[in-house]
């Protein structure tokens, strides 16, 4: 296992706060995109959709509200960072837009479905299935590691593949039954 002293050449410490500015922009892009979430979900319930999974939501939530939690409890505000994790992280944010951009108005954090709902098979889906899932297990990963925080990634990783494992077949569920009742032209 390396050591921390291994890791200095790819070590940045400003010398201020930029460990907090880091997770000041990824708490303010998470509620940003519950307000979005909130939005698409509530126009798509209007329009006659249905909510799958509403029973482990409140997990999941939690899940992540306390990954950021610890986060910010367990980071000094000028900690070092792995800059080459902060690469990597940003590519996940590319990544992640694209899954939005997407989806657009049928991205939420909920799982909602109607049979009049258009299969999204390009962006990302082209290539994996469920790419927003791919894109959240590399960055609880990913974005601890940037301050050193072995346990937090671990901790939350399995937490995480834990709600993905429900909230998969939730979703495979909710696509296959949408399949099943869409008109026949």
């Amino acid at each position: 296992m390396m050591q921390m002293s291994e890791l200095a050449p790819y070590m940045w410490q400003p010398g201020w706060a930029a460990a907090w500015v880091v997770l000041a922009l990824l708490t303010a892009q998470r509620l940003l995109e519950l307000v979005y979430a909130q939005h698409n979900t509530k126009r798509l319930l209007a329009r006659g959709a249905t909510e799958h999974g509403r029973s482990h939501y409140p997990l999941m939530v939690g899940i992540h509200a306390s990954f950021l939690l610890a986060l910010w409890l367990s980071t000094p505000p000028d900690a070092p960072m792995l800059w080459p994790l902060l690469i990597v992280f940003a590519l996940l944010q590319i990544a992640r837009l694209w899954v939005l951009a997407t989806l657009g108005p049928y991205w939420t954090t909920r799982i909602i479905s109607s049979p009049d709902f258009p299969r999204i098979s390009g962006g990302p889906y082209r290539l994996v299935r469920h790419p927003n899932y791919w894109v959240v297990t590399l960055e609880i990963l990913t974005i601890p590691l940037i301050f050193g925080h072995v346990q937090i990634a671990a901790l939350w990783t399995v937490l995480n593949f834990g709600i993905l494992f429900i909230r998969i077949r939730t979703e495979n569920v909710a696509l296959a039954r949408r399949e099943r009742q869409k008109p026949v032209a």
